[in-house]
C-alpha cells in the first residue's frame, strides 16, 4: 500500500473525519489516479485510507477513518446498503430519490438517483471511477434496479483529469435500444424527465419538497398569478397549477426544457391555457415585465450555479442581486418571492445578505416566512458542511 504524508498541522481536518485533503497539505508521497493510498501524518500516524487524484487540488478523498477496513469490492457494497438504508426510513414522496450523495454518504465522488426501475450515477472522481464496475454491480444488487445509466460528464470529472462517460453502464436488455424518456411519480403529481439529456442526472430532485410547499403557498394565499424563471421542465409551475394558480408563466432559455415543461402541465391534467412557456433570457424577462407594467402573485427564481466556488462568490453575488431586485420590483404587495442558490460558493449567511441587498435597492421590505434547502435525500453531515449547497428563500413582500 502507497503511502501518502501529510505536513504538520495540516492533518487537523482529517482528525475532523473531514474527507478532503487539499494538494497544498501533501508532503509526500504519489499514487496512480484513484489508487487507495494510506494517509499519515509527519510522524508516520495513520490518518485515513483515501482516493489518490493527481490532476486535482483535493488530492485526497478519504474512503475510511477507520485503520483496520479494507477498501475492496465489498467496501462499496457496505456503503451502497448503508445509504439505501437511510433512505428507507425517509418520508420520501416520490419514486424519484437520490440514493448516494457522495461525501454525506462516505462515498466521495458518486451521485446515484433512482428513476422508478431505472438508476443514474455520476463517477465524479478518480476513486470511483477506478471502482466504477464493483459500484455499478453493488448498486444493482442492492436497489434491484432493472438497469443502470451513466452522466458522468460535468466539470468535475475534467479537474480529475477524468474525459466526459455517458451510456448505459447496466441496459435492462442489452438486445434492444433502451429509452432514456421516464415518468416518475411525486407527490400527487407526474412528472417526465430524461437520463440521457436533462440536467445533472436527468431531474432535480432535490426542489422534491420545496415543490410541494410551493403549492401550499399558493394555496393557502390564493395566489394567481405565478412566475417561474429558470424554469426548466416546469416542476415549480406543475406545482403552481397544483396549488390553484389560474395563470403561470415558465421562463427558461431551453426551448427543449420548455417542452417538457408543457407536456408536464398536460401530464398531470391542466388546463394549457393556464401556462405560458417562455423561451427568453431570465434577466431580460424581468426588466421587460417591469417596463409592461406587469406584477405577480408569486415569482420564483431558481437560476443556475452561479458560484461553484468561493473565488466566483463576487461575481455571482452581484447576479443573484439584480435578479432578485428585479422580482421584488415585480412582486406585488403580499406576494411571495420563493428564491433559491444552488452554489457552493455562495454562503447561506451571504445568500441572505444579498437578498436583503436586494430588496433595499428596489425599495421594499419582507418578512421571511421560510428558509428552505434540499430535501432529506441529499444529506449535509456534521463533519461535511459543503454538503449544504442549495438554500433558498421564502420572502412575503409587504
Amino acid at each position: 500500500m502507497k503511502i501518502v504524508r501529510i505536513r504538520p498541522g495540516r492533518e487537523r481536518s482529517l482528525l475532523r473525519r473531514h474527507p478532503w485533503v487539499f494538494e497544498g497539505s501533501v508532503a509526500g508521497g504519489k499514487a496512480d489516479a484513484g489508487e487507495t493510498v494510506r494517509v499519515e501524518d509527519s510522524s508516520g500516524r495513520f490518518l485515513a485510507w483515501a482516493a489518490y487524484s493527481p490532476q486535482s487540488l483535493i488530492r485526497l478523498r478519504a474512503w475510511s477513518f477507520d485503520e483496520g477496513e479494507r477498501i475492496d469490492a465489498a467496501f462499496f457494497a457496505r456503503r451502497i446498503t448503508a445509504a439505501l438504508d437511510i433512505r428507507a426510513r425517509l418520508p420520501i414522496a416520490s419514486d424519484g430519490l437520490r440514493l448516494v450523495h457522495g461525501e454525506s454518504d462516505g462515498l466521495p465522488g458518486l451521485v446515484v438517483d433512482r428513476y422508478a426501475d431505472t438508476l443514474s450515477a455520476q463517477f465524479l472522481s478518480a476513486g470511483v471511477e477506478r471502482w466504477k464496475a464493483p459500484i455499478a454491480d453493488a448498486l444493482m444488487q442492492a436497489t434491484g434496479a432493472t438497469r443502470l445509466y451513466e452522466r458522468s460528464d460535468t466539470s468535475a470529472r475534467q479537474r480529475e483529469g477524468l474525459a466526459p462517460a455517458t451510456g448505459w453502464l447496466r441496459p435492462g436488455d442489452p438486445g434492444r435500444a433502451e429509452t432514456t424518456a421516464l415518468t416518475i411519480r411525486e407527490h400527487e403529481w407526474r412528472l417526465g424527465l430524461d437520463v440521457a439529456n436533462g440536467h445533472k442526472t436527468g431531474f432535480y430532485l432535490d426542489q422534491r419538497d420545496n415543490r410541494k410547499f410551493f403549492a401550499e403557498t399558493v394555496r393557502h394565499f390564493g395566489f394567481a398569478r405565478v412566475l417561474n424563471c429558470y424554469s426548466y421542465t416546469g416542476g415549480f409551475s406543475v406545482a403552481a397549477l397544483a396549488g390553484g394558480a389560474t395563470n403561470v408563466m415558465s421562463v427558461d432559455s431551453s426551448g427543449p426544457a420548455l417542452e417538457r415543461a408543457a407536456a408536464n402541465v398536460a401530464l398531470n391534467g391542466f388546463d394549457a391555457a393556464r401556462h405560458e412557456a417562455l423561451d427568453a433570457d431570465v434577466n431580460q424577462t424581468l426588466r421587460s415585465l417591469i417596463e409592461a407594467r406587469q406584477s405577480f402573485d408569486a415569482i420564483v427564481l431558481d437560476p443556475p450555479k452561479l458560484a461553484p466556488t468561493a473565488a466566483h462568490a463576487e461575481r455571482a453575488a452581484r447576479a443573484y442581486k439584480d435578479i432578485n431586485r428585479l422580482a421584488f420590483v415585480l412582486l406585488r404587495p403580499g406576494g411571495a418571492l420563493f428564491t433559491f442558490s444552488c452554489s457552493g460558493g455562495i454562503s447561506v449567511d451571504l445568500f441572505h445578505k444579498i437578498v436583503a441587498g436586494a430588496g433595499l435597492d428596489a425599495g421594499i421590505d419582507g418578512l421571511i416566512y421560510a428558509r428552505l434547502g434540499a430535501a432529506p435525500d441529499h444529506p449535509m453531515t456534521v463533519t461535511f458542511p459543503e454538503g449544504e449547497y442549495l438554500k433558498g428563500l421564502v420572502v412575503l413582500k409587504r
